[in-house]
C-alpha cells in the first residue's frame, strides 16, 4: 500500500501532483495526474499533457487524501530500478 513513509519505492502513475518548486520556474503550479513516468521525466496530464524533469523540482503527491512533497532529485532512476533500489533515509 502507498503511503508517505514508502512512497519513493512504488509506482507514481495515477496519482495526482503539482509542481511547488522547479528550476524551470515556468513549470511552478502545473498539476494534474501523473500519466507516464521515464528515468528523467515525469508526464502529467492536465488539459493536455506537460513533461517535467525530475532534476531541481519538487512535487507535492496527493495519497490517500494526505499531500506529501517529494524531491525529484530522490525520483531520479528509471521506475522498474527505483523500486528495487534501498533508499537509506526518507
Amino acid at each position: 500500500m502507498r503511503n508517505a513513509s514508502n512512497i519513493l519505492r512504488h509506482e507514481l502513475i495515477g496519482l495526482k501532483c503539482k509542481i511547488v518548486g522547479a528550476s524551470n520556474k515556468s513549470q511552478i503550479g502545473i498539476e494534474g495526474k501523473i500519466v507516464d513516468e521515464t528515468m528523467k521525466t515525469i508526464i502529467i496530464n492536465n488539459e493536455n499533457k506537460k513533461t517535467v524533469e525530475k532534476k531541481g523540482t519538487i512535487f507535492r503527491i496527493d495519497i490517500a487524501g494526505k499531500k506529501i512533497e517529494v524531491d525529484g532529485n530522490y525520483l531520479l532512476a528509471r521506475p522498474e530500478d527505483r523500486i528495487k533500489k534501498k533508499i537509506s533515509k526518507w
